[in-house]
């Protein structure tokens, strides 16, 4: 239940007072930490962080990821193209098929390729066929909770928008979005060779090179949004997929057993050690992975216009969408992408409020139809199907065929594959 993470003493918060504070977190204050009463009453305590809690993360605005920024730098020096494509093989292969290896590359594949102690394969697994079951309702609340609802915490937007990454494409980057956390619930997608694992660590390359170009650019500014794709990012990040998510497919109306809540957890707890977060901000079950989520909250601006632009183009995706089941049938295609549309913005309803939808500039009008609709049967199926064995192996195919089919209806025409930054991309080579 508890996180890994090493607690600075208040004496080390007085001693850094020469530390950059980024504008965009909250000043340490009662006022400005304290958690609602209904939230300490779900989690059984007071989630706001203590100020040596808040100083750690302050700090951590200021982090990377230094194995991979590291890496990244002697790219630059040997030469970013030929060092990518080494960089790459190793990736596919392994290190032994690189021949007479740089140091650099052999240090950073010595410690992404030694797998922690304390990861279990089986419950891994478990979390992956979980993953399966629950069908479309995962992608879902991924996309109209996490994704959306985070939009209203707008310390990291500025990045997104200046890689133009969901504003400008949003459709091309929410499918390739959606296919890393394909490769990622893949049977064995997080063993070394496995989908999840090589998806997982060429966008950790791509976060670095953000970090390294990101802040020449005018728009950006250090002292201000922190660090491009720094600790803190990286760790609400990854808390959207376990907390956040079996969140809301329970107000789906998906039962979750505490074995199921722990292996999803265990997932991404390794996925995001792969991504390069420290250990020190891993946690191992819900109610510790909430108290995390709301003390990253302390670290984030109030929404503003890119909430707006973000928002707005994520709500529009669904209408972007091609369905090859219906491609000759125009009316009808027409006719089940807006119902897609409505669907998507019914759930985010239920979850947002007038206001946060309002900032995120998303109709007012809608309300919460198909997810109260839907809840009820979905709960009875479930449940039933969890009954037999068998009846568990069906749902799993069924609910990875129904994923699969939504991510084709993404991508359309376009190669199934994870982010290839552009020109103006920072992380372009």
């Amino acid at each position: 239940m508890t996180a890994v993470r090493k607690k600075k003493t208040p004496v080390a918060v007085a001693e850094t007072a020469e530390r950059i504070i980024p504008k965009r977190a909250l000043n340490y204050s009662s006022r400005q930490v304290k958690a609602p009463n209904w939230m300490r009453f779900m989690l059984g305590r007071d989630p706001a962080p203590g100020k040596a809690e808040w100083a750690e993360m302050v700090d951590a605005l200021m982090e990377g990821d230094k194995p991979m920024d590291e890496l990244v730098n002697w790219m630059f020096e040997f030469g970013a193209r030929d060092a990518r494509a080494l960089f790459m093989r190793a990736l596919e292969h392994g290190i032994d098929a690189v021949p007479d290896a740089p140091e650099p590359l052999r240090q950073f594949f010595a410690v992404v390729d030694d797998v922690p102690d304390w990861v279990d394969w089986e419950l891994m697994d478990e979390g992956v066929r979980f993953s399966h079951r629950i069908g479309l309702a995962g992608a879902y609340i991924l996309r109209d909770l996490a994704l959306m609802g985070g939009y209203l915490l707008s310390g990291f937007n500025k990045a997104l928008v200046l890689t133009g990454a969901l504003n400008k494409g949003a459709g091309q980057r929410i499918a390739e979005t959606g296919k890393w956390w394909m490769d990622c619930t893949e049977i064995n997608g997080m063993q070394r060779f496995g989908p999840g694992f090589k998806s997982t660590t060429h966008v950790r390359m791509v976060h670095a090179m953000v970090r390294r170009h990101l802040p020449e650019r005018p728009e950006w500014d250090n002292a201000e949004y922190g660090l491009p794709v720094n600790q803190i990012d990286m760790v609400a990040t990854y808390l959207a997929f376990g907390p956040i998510m079996l969140l809301g497919v329970r107000a789906l109306g998906i039962p979750v057993t505490p074995r199921e809540s722990k292996a999803v957890m265990h997932l991404w707890k390794y996925t995001a050690w792969v991504m390069g977060v420290e250990e020190k901000w891993l946690v191992d079950d819900e109610r510790a992975g909430l108290v995390q989520l709301y003390h990253t909250f302390v670290t984030q601006s109030p929404p503003d216009w890119t909430s707006m632009e973000l928002g707005s183009a994520l709500s529009k995706e669904p209408l972007q969408r091609t369905l090859k089941e219906l491609k000759d049938w125009p009316l009808l295609h027409e006719w089940r992408l807006k119902l897609q549309y409505h669907m998507h913005l019914s759930t985010s309803s239920l979850f947002l409020n007038k206001k946060q939808r309002r900032q995120l500039g998303l109709p007012q009008d809608i309300y919460p139809w198909f997810p109260l609709l839907t809840a009820g049967p979905r709960f009875v199926w479930y449940t039933s199907q969890r009954l037999l064995p068998s009846s568990r192996k069906r749902l799993e195919k069924m609910g990875r065929s129904l994923q699969k089919q939504a991510m084709a209806s993404m991508f359309g025409e376009k190669e199934h594959a994870i982010i290839n930054p552009g020109e103006k991309h920072p992380a372009h080579v």
